[in-house]
């Protein structure tokens, strides 16, 4: 015979189990609906915006994820690893040439389509830590393959490793800027890119100036952050007041 207080016990366990699914298909539901929402809206979008999205109040979000910098890290960061998989990956490829333009074009490819990832590796305003481990693991893999094109003999000899993100900024400005007219527009720029990317026979005309340092890149990604962050916060105090 079972006493009241086992059978109060087993009453628990089984309706334990039935509330973790509930809890694990609510985050789940949210995580989907954060990704549609940060992928097209960008790291402005708030907590609030995922909660109408996913279909459930604030309250959840806010169970699950205590603040948007601990769902951004969630969110992100397969999407962060695959990056520095891709790199690694092509660093194996045979062909020295088209293991750093197929990498180019991923990198590309990724934060053209996904303006939360763009803002996030390009500022770093959210996931400091996980985007300072990515640039860390990727650094020495992308300047892998760029000496390997340099010493091929494919690469014009004045390219440098940090001319990498740059032009993966660019070329995801460019998609973000067409986006309503042609989304894949940052592919002729790429082709453009490309050709001028090769050693040509006889040399290659200097460039007119230096490629960043890795410092200066982080001071300008730092930089533009805080822009970007100064304009956010002088919009809302706006609209507040307006």
């Amino acid at each position: 015979m079972t006493s009241r207080a086992e059978g109060d016990a087993v009453g628990d366990c089984r309706g334990e189990r039935p509330l973790r699914r509930d809890a694990e298909r609510n985050r789940q539901r949210i995580l989907r609906a954060a990704t549609e929402v940060f992928t097209q809206r960008g790291l402005d979008a708030t907590l609030d915006d995922v909660a109408r999205q996913a279909g459930v109040g604030v309250g959840t979000v806010y169970r699950r994820f205590p603040d948007k910098e601990t769902l951004v890290a969630e969110l992100f960061q397969d999407r962060i690893d695959a990056m520095v998989a891709v790199a690694e990956q092509a660093c194996a490829a045979p062909d020295p040439w088209q293991a750093l333009i197929s990498y180019l074009e991923h990198a590309a490819a990724s934060m053209a389509g996904d303006l939360g990832l763009r803002q996030l590796m390009m500022f770093a305003t959210y996931g400091k830590d996980r985007v300072a481990y990515a640039r860390e693991q990727m650094r020495p893999v992308v300047s892998k393959l760029v000496e390997r094109a340099l010493a091929e003999g494919t690469l014009r000899h004045d390219f440098s490793p940090t001319d990498i993100p740059l032009i993966v900024f660019m070329l995801a400005s460019a998609g973000e800027y067409a986006g309503s007219v042609q989304p894949d527009i940052w592919r002729r720029y790429l082709a453009l890119i490309i050709d001028g990317m090769r050693a040509a026979r006889g040399g290659s005309p200097e460039l007119p100036v230096p490629a960043l340092s890795p410092g200066e890149i982080e001071q300008s990604m730092r930089a533009h952050g805080q822009r970007s962050s100064t304009r956010r916060l002088n919009a809302r105090a706006f609209a507040f007041s307006s």
